[in-house]
């Protein structure tokens, strides 16, 4: 058994746990069901042989038999209730999990979008049937056991027939179990392949418009639909040769049942009510339909659990419960690697400095950027805030104390307010004004119909006016450390000098960013030169640190801005 069953089955058993009184429910009303149907043969046979007999109990064994057959619709119909109830139930606290463990890692799940999705929603709704399926299934052997039993106490002989055929019946389960499983995975990945692709060409919708190339987008995300249907045949076949085979075993058993209970009741060792008991019991003891059906909807979702245990395995960041003292925001990396691009990079930030980070494309400047804030955490390494390892800082202590800007913000909330307010406790009007106003967003959120009411996906915004709000989010958030990666590249030249006024002393500076310890990922030598400090990466390491106009003597810096001035 691999490992990721062994995950797969563990995530299986919690979310039976979820399933409460309706798993119990299913239980007690699957098994009664099952009882009525081992049992209504039994009382069938009393009564044909009472009926043959002219005995006065025919009445009563009829009686018993609408008894059994009402017992058993009603614990049908409850079983359906338990069976839907609970596989809502188990299926909302795996959508749970899940979406609560994919935030929680963050940046650092890397599985695309679309394959994220996949597994949420399709996954945990596959992965979510496995408690109603295992009860059921357990539930549906209920019968052939019984039947087995019955007519062990009945005739030996019959019993015999049907025993000898039993363990390829197992077999044929067994087997079907390990196929379908596989199979079952197998489809679902290549579902979530297509997802994934969807999601790409859904994110690059206008490029796509504007290359031409519908049609050929067309094409590559519908390209693993043969595959699809390849594994979703291979599905039906392996079903359809269990129960063909099921079938063939059912047809050879009954008749031989039939010829066995045939000679026991020419010899008198049976009744005829009791043969009609022995050919029933003869399908009932082999009679695997149910429990095939039920087998199949727990391959996949064993299947379905498999690929939401690979999300749960990847690693999340988990905070410590320490507190920062009083403190300039002075930050710190100590021998950081991360992602075979960092390598042993050491840093001080002061406290309220503004420091641009500098460097050719690929040597890791937006991951040093996420580890400073700790949106990802080295391999190797310490970071540090006034003094603090960040890993032992709670989440209210680090997330108030640090802001994010980056080249694509994503907005959240019902209005503009929420969306530069997310994430503060209670983001109060006045602070989400000045930081708009800072950030040169203040004045077209008034001019929109409903202002700072309007919801993010009514506001007509250019990458300009939403890389603002992303910035008026930031400046709204940090309390001592401003992190902005490339947060200015959709900007007017206008406007991002005015801003770059606010953030590197200028005039105007407004929202006191002064007084920040301000992280830059800069692209301009423009930028760098206004910056107290430059952080220069090169080969994974800071290969010099000091102001602007000493690193320009050196001709492989002024190289990395290409032909820009200073």
């Amino acid at each position: 058994m691999t490992t990721a069953t062994v995950s797969a089955d563990r995530l299986l058993r919690r979310a039976a746990r979820r399933g409460g009184g309706w798993t119990a429910l299913l239980a007690v009303a699957s098994l009664a069901d099952a009882v009525a149907i081992t049992v209504l043969p039994l009382v069938l046979a009393r009564t044909v042989d009472a009926l043959l007999g002219g005995g006065g109990a025919a009445a009563s064994a009829l009686w018993l038999c609408a008894v059994l057959v009402a017992a058993g619709a009603a614990a049908e119909a409850c079983t359906e209730l338990a069976a839907g109830s609970g596989t809502a139930g188990a299926t909302a606290w795996l959508r749970h999990t899940l979406v609560r463990h994919v935030l929680a890692a963050g940046p650092g799940l890397r599985l695309p979008p679309g394959e994220v999705t996949s597994r949420v929603v399709g996954g945990a709704a596959e992965a979510g049937v496995a408690p109603a399926a295992l009860t059921q299934a357990a539930a549906a052997l209920v019968p052939p056991v019984g039947a087995l039993a019955v007519l062990v106490v009945t005739d030996w002989r019959i019993a015999l027939a049907i025993v000898v055929a039993l363990p390829l019946i197992a077999l044929l389960l067994r087997l079907f179990v390990r196929d379908i499983t596989a199979t079952a995975h197998r489809y679902l990945d290549v579902q979530g392949a297509i997802a994934a692709r969807l999601t790409e060409a859904l994110n690059g919708a206008r490029t796509i418009a504007a290359a031409g190339t519908p049609e050929r987008e067309v094409r590559r995300v519908l390209e693993p639909l043969p595959e699809l249907a390849d594994e979703g045949r291979r599905m039906w076949r392996t079903q359809g040769d269990v129960a063909a085979r099921g079938l063939l075993a059912l047809l050879l058993l009954q008749v031989a049942v039939v010829a066995v209970a045939g000679m026991e009741l020419m010899t008198a060792r049976i009744t005829p009510g009791e043969f009609i008991a022995a050919v029933q019991y003869a399908g009932l003891a082999a009679g695997f339909g149910p429990v095939v059906t039920h087998l199949l909807r727990l391959g996949r979702a064993r299947a379905g659990a498999a690929r939401a245990a690979e999300i749960l395995e990847r690693p999340t960041l988990t905070y410590g419960t320490s507190g920062l003292p009083p403190g300039p925001g002075r930050l710190e990396l100590r021998g950081v690697a991360a992602a075979g691009v960092l390598d042993g990079v050491d840093l001080v930030v002061p406290g309220g400095a503004a420091v641009a980070v500098v460097g050719r494309s690929g040597t890791g400047k937006s991951l040093l950027a996420a580890l400073a804030g700790r949106l990802a955490d080295p391999d190797a390494g310490e970071i540090l805030l006034d003094g603090v390892p960040l890993r032992d800082l709670s989440r209210p202590a680090l997330r108030g104390a640090v802001g994010y800007a980056f080249a694509r913000p994503a907005l959240f909330g019902e209005t503009l307010r929420d969306a530069i307010g997310f994430g503060l406790a209670r983001p109060a009007a006045p602070r989400v004004r000045e930081a708009a106003r800072t950030a040169r967003a203040d004045a077209f959120i008034r001019r929109l119909p409903a202002g700072y009411a309007t919801p993010p996906g009514d506001a007509p915004l250019s990458g300009g006016e939403l890389q603002r709000l992303g910035l008026a989010r930031a400046f709204a958030h940090a309390g001592r450390l401003l992190v902005l990666d490339d947060a200015t590249s959709s900007l007017d030249t206008a406007t991002e000098m005015q801003i770059t006024d606010a953030l590197l002393g200028g005039s105007g500076g407004g929202a006191g960013l002064g007084d920040r310890t301000r992280l830059i990922i800069a692209h301009r030598a423009g930028t760098a030169a206004r910056a107290d400090l430059v952080a220069w990466l090169d080969g994974g390491r800071v290969r010099a640190y000091g102001e602007h106009h000493l690193l320009w003597h050196d001709p492989a810096y002024r190289a990395v801005f290409g032909a820009e001035a200073p």
